[in-house]
């Protein structure tokens, strides 16, 4: 599937998400990001921007877990991960897991994207998954390291079509001898968006090598 049309593909997945489930919403919880989190831990919290804490509740990446990839990280507590096997791509990366926030309020995803290896570091790749997106502006890039890895994040907002209005969006990219990898994190809106962060910060801050 070429890019751009697996964005489309989640964008109209999205919508029918909606139509199911406004209702029951609650704010998740989230994470760290000191030295012992390198590693995961079920018992781990970690402090989101905002101060709210998220417990972990598992993680994926290694052999066994429920998507094996490049890098593992803890997932948050109720969050659900499930491997993505259609080739929906975005940039030079393509979807590899998609941990789902349903269970645990929030409408929303954590989603991985996997790509081949090669000489492009974080920020090329960062950058090139953002350009592939339509609608996205004010993007905020900073560096960041965890595990022994070397990344950059990324803030941004996009004009959903769907809402009429522009929302938050998050990302981050490392680069593995086995290939860079992404972690996204859209949400329904904005405030949706928000509560998800303290589980996008326990995935970064605990985010190693597999």
């Amino acid at each position: 599937m070429p890019v751009g049309a697996g964005n489309t593909w989640l964008r109209m997945a999205h919508a029918a998400l909606l139509a199911g489930v406004l209702t029951g919403c609650s704010e998740a919880t989230e994470g760290d990001d000191s030295a012992e989190s390198a590693r995961p831990s079920t018992t781990a919290q970690v402090s989101g921007p905002d101060g709210t804490a998220a417990s972990s509740g598992g993680t994926v990446g290694a052999a066994g877990s429920a998507c094996e990839l490049p890098v593992s990280f803890d997932t948050a507590k109720s969050w659900t991960a499930e491997a993505v096997k259609a080739p929906l791509s975005q940039g030079p990366v393509t979807l590899a897991c998609e941990i789902d926030a349903k269970p645990a309020g929030n409408i929303g995803f954590l989603r991985v994207w996997a790509g081949k290896s090669g000489a492009a570091d974080a920020r090329t790749v960062l950058e090139a998954f953002v350009a592939a997106e339509d609608g996205v502006s004010g993007e905020k890039y900073s560096a960041f390291t965890s595990g022994g890895l070397s990344g950059v994040q990324v803030e941004y907002l996009y004009a959903s079509e769907l809402l009429e209005e522009k929302k938050k969006e998050s990302a981050f990219a490392v680069t593995t001898p086995d290939g860079p990898v992404v972690v996204h994190l859209g949400g329904l809106d904005t405030e949706e968006h928000e509560e998800m962060l303290p589980a996008y910060e326990l995935a970064r801050r605990t985010l190693h090598t597999a």
